[in-house]
């Protein structure tokens, strides 16, 4: 029970990645609160699911107060909610460039500008953020992807600095998954993701629960030391 008492924040936490984190989270004695745009895709005792626009910085304002009016605090963050609309740079409209970047950067940001000073407040914490292996080594037709994903890495710096200068404890990690067998890759023709198998040393894809092991590893007192760090969960993905 690495996470006994403590209080969690998922995003993105209705399937997939979100979905693997919030229940490894729960099963090792966190209280959850998944946040999505849609509803859970499973049951997992304590585990609650919130609706949430991660992008809307009133609603994030009213979710964090309600989380501290009834949890008292949070003590482990996951920002994982992120949304790709692929195109060519010469073809990418504003509409998509600003659609990503909005959720998975903005969105990154409204939750953590209100939860990483809490938990300076509280004495500790740990704040986990979800980049990517494109956000490392950039991808053809994915700019405003790993823009994001690499302007998530910056922030995990960032604040690593910001929210531990007076002494505390708060610790903030960025995990870069490569290509994970989530439903959603589950859609992508077999040539391509043996294509994509072939580029790691391992030669296989990742599955999701490789991801949560990372994450819950994160977010446990046994990475008390480790703050400031990318962790590349890829299988050694070279593209």
């Amino acid at each position: 029970m690495r996470l006994e008492n403590k209080v969690a924040v998922v995003t993105g936490g209705a399937q997939g990645l979100g979905q693997e984190m919030a229940i490894r989270f729960a099963k090792e004695g966190a209280k959850v609160i998944a946040v999505d745009m849609q509803d859970l895709s499973y049951e997992q005792e304590n585990v609650e699911g919130k609706i949430l626009n991660v992008t809307d910085t009133e609603a994030v304002q009213k979710f964090y107060d309600e989380v501290i009016e009834q949890y008292g605090q949070i003590d482990i963050l996951v920002n994982n909610a992120g949304i790709t609309a692929d195109s060519m740079t010469r073809k990418m409209t504003d509409e998509q460039w600003n659609k990503v970047l909005n959720v998975n950067l903005k969105g990154v940001f409204n939750l953590t500008r209100h939860i990483g000073p809490q938990m300076e407040q509280i004495g500790g914490g740990s704040i986990i953020n979800i980049s990517s292996v494109v956000g490392v080594f950039g991808n053809i037709g994915q700019a405003n992807y790993s823009a994001s994903k690499a302007g998530i890495i910056g922030l995990t710096k960032t604040w690593a600095k910001e929210f531990a200068r007076k002494g505390v404890p708060v610790r903030v990690n960025a995990i870069a998954p490569g290509y994970v067998l989530t439903d959603i890759l589950k859609t992508v023709p077999q040539d391509l993701l043996d294509k994509f198998a072939s580029m790691t040393m391992l030669k296989r894809l990742g599955q999701p629960e490789e991801i949560g092991n990372a994450a819950l590893f994160l977010a446990s007192e046994e990475a008390s030391y480790i703050t400031g760090q990318v962790i590349n969960v890829n299988g050694g993905m070279r593209l």
